[in-house]
């Protein structure tokens, strides 16, 4: 398994499976992204996503009657001091229309995408390789870098 390179600073925007992984703790994905949390707590780095990441990262967990995971994801998006959540604004879902228009994505990831170019995020961190259609963004596929 490889590991990632995160920038010395700047921000970098998390994809839903991002937040997934470390709080289901979803094996290798979940070690691989301790490095990340920690360089934020650590550096002048910063993790952001779109407020759309709340519903993702929730709907599971209600409709399988889990509580307990409801909550872990709730803390996490909302209490983390490594996590910041960036509002939708008008201006990104007109953004997302245009993305979703000329590279297919579904609506939450060109939400995303949206999201991660107007705040000028250096890196977009995923496990979506569709997303590197939005030629706008530095992306960084999990999987590639975990190797077979």
């Amino acid at each position: 398994m490889g590991s990632l390179t995160f920038p010395r600073s700047g921000t970098v925007y998390v994809d839903a499976n991002c937040v997934i992984y470390p709080v289901e703790k979803i094996p290798p994905y979940d070690s691989m992204l301790d490095p990340l949390w920690r360089a934020a707590s650590a550096r002048s780095l910063s993790i952001l996503s779109s407020e759309m990441i709340v519903c993702e990262t929730l709907v599971r967990p209600i409709r399988d009657r889990k509580p307990l995971l409801e909550e872990a994801f709730r803390s996490f998006l909302v209490k983390s001091r490594e996590f910041r959540l960036v509002p939708i604004r008008l201006a990104t879902l007109e953004r997302a229309a245009g993305i979703r228009a000329e590279t297919g994505l579904k609506t939450p990831d060109a939400i995303h995408a949206a999201t991660a170019i107007e705040i000028g995020a250096t890196v977009f961190l995923t496990n979506d390789p569709g997303f590197r259609r939005v030629k706008e963004l530095e992306v960084a596929v999990l999987s590639e870098v975990a190797g077979p």
